[in-house]
């Protein structure tokens, strides 16, 4: 290891890969960790405490009916500068701008015409007449070339989850909350009329990811 690569530990494949999983799937322990990277829980542990000397990651202890607690490792805020941020204060600052020069019916106008281009852009790559589960597959896949780490699970009662593990336009959705229900018209109009989606989880709201629950009606695929 050279002293440039000791100095920066999340530049490490294996501890980038460390931030990443904590990143889509939340606390974890090390033994868990270790299992989807394919490695001993020692070996992960060794990356965990690395990775918290640079205050990017950091536990808590979480009672087990046998045993000695069990440490569950969490993202900190300081690892956020590993995952995009999509100019975040430059976004902000235009939005202010804009906002002061038109007002808020006129960033609303700015945001609606956003939404026209994306909805186009996604319809270009999501075919309605796939199977739902095929329709979120790809619009997933469009997400994540975009930055939002998104990923599709099947819910317990048929339903999908449209799961989103970060949110690049955080910052500016903060800052113009118009940004996130602009998100749910795209959705809805790439995914089709057959199909009902409602968010379950939000960022802004303190949840740790964004997350749309998904299930088609009668007519859908």
């Amino acid at each position: 290891m050279t002293p440039d690569t000791a100095s920066r530990p999340a530049e490490m494949p294996t501890r980038r890969a460390v931030l990443d999983l904590l990143k889509r799937l939340g606390p974890r322990d090390a033994g868990d960790l270790a299992a989807e990277l394919g490695l001993s829980a020692m070996a992960v542990r060794q990356h965990l405490y690395a990775l918290r000397d640079d205050r990017l990651v950091t536990f808590a202890e979480q009672p087990r009916p046998i045993g000695r607690p069990a440490k569950l490792w969490r993202l900190t805020a300081a690892a956020d500068r590993y995952f995009p941020d999509a100019h975040a204060e430059l976004t902000v600052a235009l939005i202010e701008s804009m906002r002061h020069a038109f007002g808020d019916d006129g960033v609303h106008r700015l945001l609606a015409v956003r939404s026209r281009a994306q909805i186009a852009t996604y319809a270009g790559r999501v075919d309605r007449r796939a199977s739902l589960r095929h329709r979120l597959s790809a619009l997933a896949e469009i997400r994540s070339e975009e930055g939002y780490m998104a990923e599709v699970r099947d819910a317990d009662d048929g339903a999908y989850l449209l799961i989103e593990n970060h949110c690049p336009v955080c910052r500016a959705a903060a800052a113009c909350t118009g940004l996130c229900a602009a998100e749910l018209t795209v959705f809805r109009a790439v995914l089709g009329p057959d199909v009902e989606i409602a968010r379950t989880d939000h960022i802004l709201a303190g949840a740790r990811r964004c997350a749309y629950r998904v299930i088609g009606t009668a007519s859908a695929p």
